[in-house]
C-alpha cells in the first residue's frame, strides 16, 4: 500500500469522522465537569482544540484534493455509500461550534461557524435525499446503499440545537431538528428491511453498526436542550443503550477485521451516549455508568487514533478501497461496492 504515489486522492469524506469523534469526546468531558471537576473541563478543551486542528488540516487537504483530483471527488458524490459521508463535513462544523459554546466561547465567529455548518448540513441533506427520487439504475436509493451510513445526515440535523439554542437560534434549530426526527425512523426501517431481505452490509463496514447509537443519543441531548421532560431523555437513553448492546454483539466479528476508516464509526456514537448519560444523571449510580462510558469512549478513540497514525505511516489507509460486489438476494447476503 505504501507505494501509492497519490495518497491525497484517497482522502475520502469519511475522514471527517475523526473530527466528529474527537468533538463528541470533548463534549462528553464537558458534561463530566460537574462530577469530575476542572480536570474534565480542561480535558474537554484540549480534545476540542485537537478536533479543531484535525478539522483545519482535513479542510485544507479536501480543497487541495478537489483541485488535484476532481474525478475522485466526483466519484465520491456518485458512490452508493460514500456519498452519505459528505455530511460529516458540515456536521464537524456544527460540532466544533458546539464545543466552543460548551467551553464558554461566544462571538461572531462562533455564530458564523454554527450557521455555516447548519446551512451546509441542510443543503447536503436535501441533496442526499433528492437522490432517492431517482431509480436505482440512475444512482438513486438501492439496497447496496442502505447501510448505517444513511444515519449520518440525519444525525447532523438533530445536532443543530446543541449550540443553536444557547446561541439564540431557537426557531431554526427546532426546524432543522424536525428534519432529523422525520427521517430517523425511515432510515431505521430501511436498514431492518435490508437485513431481512439482503443480509448484513459488507464485513469491513461492520463497525458502522455503532451508528445506530447516534440518533437516539443525539436526539436525547437536543431534546433536553429544548427543555423536554427528563423522562423523554431517559426513554431516548434507553434506545441508545440498547443500540450499543446490539452493536456490541458484533464485537467478536469486528475484532477480526483489519483496521479501516469504518472503525471511526464507533467514536462519536459512544461519546454521545456518554454525554447523554452524564447529562441525565450528573450524580448517583447512573453517573458512575456515565463515567465508565466516558472512559470507554476515551480508550476507543485513543486506540482509533493510534491505529490511524500507524495506517498513515504504513500507507494502508490513504489507498484504494477494496471492492465488494452486490450479490442477488437469492445467492446470499448482499454486499455493497464501498
Amino acid at each position: 500500500m505504501a507505494g501509492y504515489a497519490t495518497p491525497l486522492k484517497y482522502l475520502f469524506p469519511g475522514w471527517y469522522a475523526v473530527v466528529m469523534g474527537l468533538a463528541g469526546l470533548s463534549l462528553a468531558f464537558h458534561r463530566a465537569a460537574p462530577l469530575m471537576g476542572d480536570a474534565a473541563g480542561a480535558a474537554g478543551l484540549a480534545i476540542g482544540l485537537l478536533a479543531g486542528a484535525a478539522f483545519a488540516t482535513l479542510a485544507v487537504a479536501t480543497v487541495v484534493r478537489a483541485r488535484r483530483h476532481a474525478a475522485a471527488w466526483a466519484e465520491d458524490r456518485r458512490h452508493p455509500v460514500r456519498h452519505t459521508q459528505i455530511a460529516t463535513l458540515p456536521i464537524s462544523a456544527l460540532l466544533l461550534a458546539t464545543v466552543a459554546v460548551a467551553a464558554g466561547l461566544r462571538g461572531v465567529w462562533i455564530d458564523a461557524l454554527w450557521w455555516a455548518g447548519s446551512l451546509a448540513q441542510w443543503f447536503v441533506t436535501t441533496w442526499l435525499l433528492s437522490r432517492w427520487w431517482r431509480g436505482p439504475k440512475a444512482g438513486g436509493l438501492e439496497w447496496a446503499s442502505v447501510t448505517p451510513a444513511l444515519f449520518i445526515p440525519i444525525v447532523g440535523n438533530v445536532l443543530a440545537p446543541l449550540a443553536g439554542v444557547p446561541l439564540g437560534h431557537l426557531e431554526w434549530a427546532a426546524a432543522q431538528f424536525g428534519v432529523g426526527l422525520m427521517f430517523w425512523p425511515v432510515v431505521l426501517v430501511l436498514l431492518v428491511m435490508r437485513l431481512a431481505l439482503h443480509g448484513l452490509w459488507p464485513e469491513r463496514l461492520l463497525p458502522s453498526a455503532f451508528i445506530f447509537i447516534a440518533p437516539p443519543a443525539a436526539v436525547g441531548l437536543s431534546a433536553l436542550q429544548f427543555g423536554a421532560p427528563p423522562l423523554v431523555g431517559w426513554a431516548l437513553w434507553g434506545m441508545a443503550l440498547f443500540s450499543a448492546a446490539w452493536a456490541a454483539s458484533l464485537a467478536r466479528r469486528m475484532a477480526s477485521l483489519p483496521f479501516g476508516l469504518a472503525h471511526w464509526s464507533m467514536s462519536f456514537p459512544l461519546a454521545a451516549l456518554a454525554a447523554l448519560t452524564l447529562r441525565l444523571a450528573p450524580s448517583g449510580p447512573v453517573a458512575a455508568a456515565g463515567v465508565a462510558l466516558l472512559a470507554l469512549s476515551s480508550l476507543v478513540i485513543a486506540a482509533l487514533a493510534l491505529a490511524t497514525l500507524r495506517g498513515l505511516r504504513d500507507g494502508s489507509l490513504l489507498a484504494p478501497e477494496p471492492v465488494a460486489v452486490l450479490q442477488p438476494a437469492a445467492s446470499g447476503p448482499a454486499a455493497a461496492t464501498t
